[in-house]
């Protein structure tokens, strides 16, 4: 899968790159991201990529000429891309689902922007669509894509070494995680549960299953509303509800 990060602070992604799971991914060819310096596709020698704002107001505007170009060439060098998403605060959420819909995706290209913002043609004419990782606010699109990579490289087969743990993870069917534990057994009088050392792996099973429920119950109990919770969970469900 090509991953095309257009930005003005390229060392920054790349420092992300060379780490962790998505590092490990590109070793193994099952990840092919690249990093473009935004400047080198500005018009003049300077690498001007920013103006003022028509208008008036504070701050300056990325010019669409810059992205249009990046674009245009990422085309030409490393195909077309199935999506050129922008990151945004004003863009469609990231979620688990929108990962693992990514994921199926074969070339990407995110556009990070600074500043003020980016001229809206870019948004109109050259993103296919806007992703935001939250309601607020970064100082850039940067650390929004490093999200944005790691969260559908993580969906890719062979990505992370033991697939259960991305089956397992919070989200992937709408309930949070359970608590985890290691060594020490007690740390200053705060014990590991008990029923974790027993060696009733039945057991375990189970209080993990009914942790899971609680603590999204307690979190985030909007997600219950989609979860497919299977007959076991939603009788601990019934059972914690009822308990209130």
């Amino acid at each position: 899968m090509k991953f095309d990060i257009v930005t003005i602070f390229p060392r920054m992604v790349d420092a992300f790159l060379a780490e962790g799971v998505v590092a490990r991914a590109a070793e193994r060819g099952i990840l092919d991201p690249a990093v473009h310096d935004l400047r080198r596709f500005a018009a003049d020698r300077r690498g001007t990529v920013d103006d003022v704002p028509y208008g008036g107001g504070p701050g300056m505007v990325m010019k669409p000429e810059p992205f249009v170009r990046a674009v245009e060439q990422l085309r030409e060098q490393r195909g077309s891309p199935d999506a050129v998403v922008l990151m945004s605060p004003q863009g469609t959420a990231l979620t688990h689902a929108k990962a693992v819909q990514l994921s199926r995706l074969k070339h990407i290209v995110l556009l990070c922007g600074r500043y003020e913002g980016i001229d809206e043609r870019v948004r109109e004419q050259v993103a296919t669509e806007e992703l935001s990782i939250g309601d607020y606010v970064v100082s850039g699109g940067e650390l929004p894509a490093m999200v944005v990579v790691e969260a559908v490289a993580r969906q890719l087969p062979g990505v992370v070494g033991d697939a259960e743990s991305v089956r397992r993870d919070s989200f992937v069917r709408n309930l949070l995680d359970w608590p985890h534990y290691t060594r020490p057994a007690d740390l200053d009088g705060a014990r590991v549960p008990d029923v974790l050392i027993s060696g009733n792996h039945a057991e375990i099973r189970r209080w993990r299953k009914r942790s899971a429920v609680r603590r999204t119950l307690e979190r985030r109990p909007e997600l219950l509303e989609q979860s497919p919770l299977d007959e076991e969970e939603r009788e601990i469900l019934r059972d914690l509800r009822g308990s209130d």
